[in-house]
């Protein structure tokens, strides 16, 4: 007996605030989604470590055009510190370098999360997907190979603890930080101010720019819906870009600007906008300095939730 053919793929606009599970790659969660919607184009907007959980934003169809506006946003993540051990990848899935003591107080602990509040000075780690000479660094890693990384800033604009616990050795904090931030790197540092040595035992992102992982939807329950609830599910293609300032324009002006062509404006100040007319959202453009409103990337189609 022959196998029943697969539908048609469809063409569907949206964004898919996923709560990635723990112990499957980015990838994989995407294709699953993709297969449950059937969806002809679909990417997402970064990667999230199999260790990790969380909010992973899945675009697909014309969302794709934007899935890169979210890697240069601020994050937030939820994270389980474990002291007294060292690994070589910082966190739970490398092997134990060295056991220590711990001998931490609440206010030693309190004094070490305070002096990495504001822009701080980070060392990529070896197993990440930075490049040298086009290559990863965790392949260099995996080879026994290190790497010279020179220090990068990033900033830290908050970060709170949530939960200490001596008898565990664990410490649970909530981090907002900015792009580039490595939790595990975090983790690891402040291990090492306490002097016990530290890795990163668990994390959860929570939110990506505006996005929250309070509208996630995980796997299982995506699997479980009908198929026009799962659409209903998806965030309008515009979600990706609600940290950029709205430009409106007239129906005659959209028709043109939908076409390509760039149109007047009488906008304030020059600069990157989501641009709106005739009802719909258009697209991405920028504004020069002498008011010409250009397109930069364009929906294809009247686009809403799905």
């Amino acid at each position: 007996m022959n196998a029943p053919r697969r539908p048609p793929s469809r063409s569907i606009d949206g964004v898919l605030l996923l709560d990635k599970p723990l112990g499957i790659t980015s990838n994989a969660a995407l294709q699953t989604a993709r297969r449950l919607y059937n969806a002809a184009k679909a990417g997402h907007t970064g990667t999230l470590d199999p260790l990790a959980t969380g909010l992973l934003p899945l675009c697909f169809g014309e969302a794709t055009k934007f899935a890169g506006e979210l890697l240069d946003a601020d994050k937030s993540y939820d994270a389980v510190i474990r002291l007294g051990v060292t690994t070589d990848t910082a966190d739970a899935e490398g092997q134990v370098l060295e056991t220590r003591p711990v001998t931490v107080t609440m206010a030693e602990l309190e004094a070490a999360l305070d002096s990495f509040r504001g822009e701080i000075m980070q060392i990529p780690p070896m197993h990440s997907a930075l490049k040298k000479d086009g290559k990863p660094l965790y392949e260099y890693a995996r080879a026994g190979i290190e790497i010279e990384r020179a220090p990068r800033p990033v900033t830290i604009h908050a970060i709170r603890l949530t939960a200490f616990a001596p008898a565990t050795e664990t410490v649970s904090i909530s981090v907002d930080c900015s792009k580039g931030t490595y939790i595990r790197t975090l983790a690891q540092d402040i291990g090492e101010i306490l002097g016990c040595g530290a890795h990163l035992a668990g994390l959860r992102r929570t939110r990506i720019g505006s996005l929250q992982l309070e509208s996630g939807l995980t796997l299982s329950a995506l699997d479980a819906l009908s198929g026009p609830e799962r659409d209903a599910r998806l965030a309008p293609v515009d979600s990706l870009l609600m940290a950029l300032p709205e430009a409106l324009l007239e129906a005659a002006d959209a028709g043109r600007l939908a076409h390509g062509q760039a149109v007047r404006w009488s906008g304030s100040a020059e600069g990157r906008f989501r641009v709106y007319g005739d009802g719909r959202f258009l697209g991405l453009c920028v504004l020069t300095t002498d008011g010409w409103l250009t397109p930069r990337r364009l929906v294809a189609e009247p686009t809403g939730s799905a």
